[in-house]
C-alpha cells in the first residue's frame, strides 16, 4: 500500500472521496441518529468497547468547499471562537507536523489533550476537485503526557469536501474518539445549527 506524507495511505484518502459518492452504510448495524437541516448522522456501537463510530452526511449551503477546509486547518482560528480550548498549536516531530491540543473540561473532570497527525490533500476525482483530510492519534516523545491530564490515544477523523454544484458544499466526515461514550457535543451543536460555517466542524 502506498503512503502519502504522514503515514496516510492513497487508499485512505480516495475511501474519504468515495463516501461522499455513495455512502458506506451497508454490511453493519450503523444507526441513524440525528437527520436535520440537510445533515445525517449515523452512528456505529463497537461491542467490545461500548464506544461509538460516527459518519455525517450532507450539505452545507452557504460554505465553499475551500472555505470549509481552510477553517479546519486553521488552528489559530480556532482558539478564536472555541471556549474550550485550551492549549492548541502545531510542532514539528521527527520530520511530521503533529497538532497537540487540550480541551478544557468542567470541574472535577480531568481536562484532556490529543497528539495527532493531520493532512490535507486537494484530489482530482473524475473532474470533480475534492478537499481531503485525515487525521490520526499519535505518540511522540517531545510531547509526553502531562500530570491532571486524560491523554485522548484513540482518535481518528476524515473529511472530505467538494461543492454542491452551486455556492455550497457537499461534505462526508468519519469521526472515532476515545474516552467517548457519548456523542461529541461539537457534532450534535453542527447538526443542530444546520453546519454552521465557522462552528463546531472540525476537531
Amino acid at each position: 500500500m502506498e503512503l502519502a506524507a504522514g503515514s496516510f495511505s492513497e487508499e485512505q484518502f480516495w475511501e474519504a472521496c468515495a463516501e461522499l459518492q455513495q455512502p458506506a452504510l451497508a454490511g453493519a448495524d450503523w444507526q441513524l441518529l440525528v437527520e436535520t437541516s440537510g445533515i445525517s448522522i449515523y452512528r456505529l456501537l463497537d461491542k467490545k468497547t461500548g464506544l461509538y463510530e460516527y459518519k455525517v452526511f450532507g450539505v452545507l449551503e452557504d460554505c465553499s468547499p475551500t472555505l470549509l477546509a481552510d477553517i479546519y486547518m486553521d488552528s489559530d482560528y480556532r482558539k478564536q471562537w472555541d471556549q474550550y480550548v485550551k492549549e492548541l498549536y502545531e510542532q514539528e516531530c521527527n520530520g511530521e507536523t503533529v497538532v497537540y491540543w487540550e480541551v478544557k473540561y468542567p470541574f472535577p473532570m480531568s481536562n484532556r489533550d490529543y497528539v495527532y497527525l493531520r493532512q490535507r490533500r486537494d484530489l482530482d476525482m473524475e473532474g470533480r476537485k475534492i478537499h481531503v483530510i485525515l487525521a490520526r492519534s499519535t505518540s511522540m516523545p517531545q510531547l509526553g503526557e502531562r500530570s491532571g491530564v486524560i491523554r485522548v490515544k484513540q482518535y481518528k477523523q476524515s473529511l472530505a469536501i467538494e461543492s454542491d454544484g452551486k455556492k455550497g458544499s457537499k461534505v462526508f466526515m468519519y469521526y472515532f474518539d476515545n474516552p467517548g461514550g457519548q456523542i461529541p457535543s461539537w457534532l450534535i451543536n453542527w447538526a443542530a445549527k444546520g453546519g454552521n460555517c465557522s462552528g463546531s466542524l472540525y476537531h
